[in-house]
């Protein structure tokens, strides 16, 4: 049933629906209601009365109102030609992008930023994103296979009450990730042997990991997930072991060859103390 309405045609017709939608399907109060900052006011300031009008509480427990988009610093529009959808960004056909992103890499970029904050983007930050994230998969790659000590030096558990601190803190991704990448140091620093793990250490240190990048923020290294089912990681785990080999028999011209016609197609090997590692550029 829609209403005449003094604001706009069928203004409060609309939110009533709605409302009866969220009530049928969430309840007539449910945990959180998003939308832009062009919504406050009047669209969810009406949703607020019509639903206390109709059943007398609060229908939503926490707002959150995302900020606005712009594109290298101007403001998302069509008219202006800087307007790019998200089959755009995956596909990297726009003329503002050098490149696809992975729609990982756009997840990424959006929680290096509050969402009460502008979101700006460029090529140029896509492109630096592509490289944070990277380093985070990479440490929760290592941190697997890390040598473990009697004694640790990385206080675990100060990090994790850090990042929930963080995120408890009206929903602050870009401090919560600051935190994780202190821990991606530690993660290195233990790999190159220059500090230590315990095993206790490592196992809430993957946990943490496990909840807050992959679960909260829902990020995954979605290459890694598949690489051991996929084609591409098979083949990657055969080049490995035929340069390894190469390696053993003292062929290093054969072993070079492989790592460079796999440096050209884009592929980086990284010989560590933990074994040979393969990453995209």
């Amino acid at each position: 049933m829609r209403w005449p309405s003094p604001w706009s045609d069928g203004f409060p017709g609309w939110h009533l629906e709605c409302s009866a939608m969220s009530s049928k399907y969430l309840g007539d109060t449910f945990d959180i209601h998003g939308g832009g900052m062009d919504l406050l006011f009047p669209h969810h300031e009406a949703e607020i009365a019509q639903s206390n009008a109709c059943n007398h509480k609060q229908p939503v427990k926490y707002w959150l109102h995302n900020n606005m988009i712009t594109i290298a610093g101007k403001k998302m529009g069509k008219s202006l030609g800087n307007f790019i959808t998200l089959e755009e960004f995956f596909t990297g056909n726009h003329k503002l992008l050098s490149k696809a992103f992975d729609p990982m890499t756009i997840r990424f970029f959006i929680l290096q930023t509050h969402y009460r904050s502008t979101a700006d983007f460029s090529d140029e930050a896509l492109l630096a994103a592509e490289k944070g994230l990277q380093r985070l998969f990479d440490a929760q790659n290592v941190l697997q296979n890390l040598k473990v000590s009697s004694k640790g030096e990385f206080n675990v558990d100060a990090l994790r009450t850090n990042c929930e601190k963080a995120l408890k803190d009206d929903f602050n991704t870009p401090i919560a990730i600051a935190h994780l990448f202190d821990a991606v140091k530690y993660i290195n620093s233990v790999a190159a042997e220059k500090a230590r793990i315990s095993a206790e250490d490592k196992t809430n240190l993957i946990a943490l990991f496990n909840d807050i990048l992959t679960t909260v923020l829902g990020l995954e290294n979605v290459d890694n997930i598949s690489s051991g089912e996929s084609a591409e990681g098979d083949l990657m785990d055969i080049l490995i072991d035929l340069r390894k080999g190469a390696k053993t028999d003292k062929n290093f011209a054969l072993a070079d060859a492989i790592r460079d016609q796999l440096a050209k197609a884009g592929i980086v090997i990284k010989d560590g103390k933990e074994g040979t590692t393969w990453e995209k550029k």
